[in-house]
């Protein structure tokens, strides 16, 4: 009887573990994002009808960098954190279904500050360098730390981090290779971690390593879907998806957004003159220079022929002058193949501009007038037609001004900048010059160069400021 008796709890707790796996593992295989996957993984890790796991965290293996780096915790950070969150838990019955479709509706478990904390760690997979997390990649077993063993990595910045008596560490596999680490504690509960839990977690980690390779290989496919074979960057498709993302953000945000044009000054004779190849290789040199200059936040896109886009997110239109003019500078400093074939000797790009600005509204009391939603670039159909307006190219008549220029720098070229630069700023004095002075002296006299940059230049700011960057 005794022996029926424990064969039928066996049965019992089997059952229960094989349904908490297929339950976490359908889930895995609902998404292939792989932000989704990680807290789907580490959720099931910590969720009470889970593994049941005070923390769990989840680091990855970058082996173009050959470093392992943090990616998501969740966990609470003290002891009153977990007494509220497991109260809450309690109290509205959560399943493993529910808990995982939080992330859908909110970050805030992910972009907690213990999460934080494991996405800043970050280690080389060369030994000793790495320490801990070297050692267990490096070693691609399980490894559990208690009270005795952990003494002897007392000093590794991840046993500093967690503060924690006992650690179970379980590597990520798929093709026998580790892509990355699994970690978990008990340290508010201090509940001993049994041979059952560290079975049950290494089940767990080998389907969550196909999961995590598979949603690599889509990411990479998207990236590749998305990217122009020759120059390297952001497609025209991509570019008016995420544009249509980042303006949508920045509205909600109530965020400024800005875009530049960049388009190469005479490219065609570069085709013409020394072969469509020879192209080629100065899109690839320009594309790699604009990426340089580019931050971090930015999107660099190419637009189509010789022109590229370069998106600013949480930037105005004053910003974003100095950027382009410090872009464009940059390349003309370069040197390219062929700049003797050039009129002016040297390779150069003008860049349009286009900002849509914050669309807080003004307090009631202002007098200011509000602007209506039609005369602000707020969607792709509005500021990419207002950066190629104002883009100052001479690639063709009908393109600005001139070549090497960025609009609203203009002046800088001419005598007497900072005198005219404060009359022709008057919106009426624009007007006026644009529609009445301007086709008057078109007719009369025999206008220099500087003049007819001057003129230009007049109308383009003036329109540009009062119908498509006005906040």
């Amino acid at each position: 009887m005794e022996d029926t008796a424990k064969i039928r709890q066996e049965l019992e707790r089997t059952k229960i573990e094989l349904g908490i796996l297929y339950e976490i593992s359908n889930a895995m295989y609902t998404t292939l994002k792989l932000e989704e996957i990680l807290y789907i993984i580490l959720t099931g890790v910590t969720a009470h009808t889970g593994l049941g796991f005070n923390r769990a965290m989840l680091f990855l293996v970058n082996e173009s960098e050959k470093v392992i780096e943090g990616k998501m915790g969740i966990g609470p950070e003290s002891g009153e954190e977990a007494n509220r969150i497991w109260t809450e838990i309690d109290q509205e019955k959560k399943n493993l279904d529910d808990l995982i479709s939080v992330f859908k509706f909110t970050r805030d478990v992910v972009e907690s500050g213990f999460s934080a904390h494991i996405r800043h760690m970050r280690a080389s997979l060369q030994e000793p360098h790495g320490g801990l997390l070297a050692m267990c990649v490096t070693d691609g077993m399980p490894l559990q730390l208690n009270k005795e063993t952990i003494q002897n990595y007392k000093d590794d910045p991840l046993i500093q981090l967690l503060k924690t008596d006992e650690l179970i560490i379980v590597p990520l596999k798929s093709k026998d290779r580790v892509n990355g680490l699994i970690l978990a504690d008990n340290f508010i509960t201090k509940k001993p971690i049994t041979k059952d839990d560290i079975r049950m977690l290494i089940m767990l980690a080998n389907q969550a390593g196909l999961a995590i390779e598979n949603s690599k290989l889509y990411e990479k496919t998207v990236i590749r879907a998305h990217t122009d074979y020759l120059t390297d960057v952001w497609n025209h498709g991509y570019f008016q998806f995420i544009l249509q993302v980042e303006l949508d953000r920045c509205r909600s945000a109530r965020q400024p957004l800005s875009l530049l044009m960049v388009d190469i000054d005479d490219f065609k004779v570069y085709n013409d003159k020394l072969g469509h190849q020879t192209g080629d290789q100065i899109l690839r040199h320009l594309a790699m220079l604009l990426k340089n200059q580019s931050r971090k936040m930015d999107y660099l896109c190419r637009y189509g022929g010789e022109e590229f886009t370069i998106i600013l997110p949480q930037t105005e239109k004053k910003e974003a002058l100095l950027i382009a003019e410090r872009i464009r500078t940059e390349i003309a400093k370069q040197t390219f193949l062929g700049p003797e074939l050039l009129q002016e000797k040297k390779f150069t790009v003008s860049i349009g501009l286009a900002s849509s600005p914050k669309t807080a509204k003004p307090p009631p009391n202002s007098s200011r007038p509000r602007i209506r939603n039609s005369t602000r670039p707020n969607t792709p159909g509005k500021i990419i037609p207002a950066a190629n307006w104002s883009l100052v190219s001479g690639n063709t008549p009908k393109k600005g001004t001139g070549k090497n220029m960025v609009p609203g720098t203009l002046l800088n070229k001419v005598p007497g900048t900072i005198f005219w630069h404060h009359i022709f700023a008057c919106p009426l004095f624009g007007d006026f010059w644009e529609k009445v002075a301007c086709p008057l002296y078109f007719s009369v006299l025999s206008m220099n160069s500087t003049t007819v940059a001057l003129t230009r230049y007049v109308g383009m700011e003036n329109r540009i400021n009062q119908e498509l960057v006005c906040s």
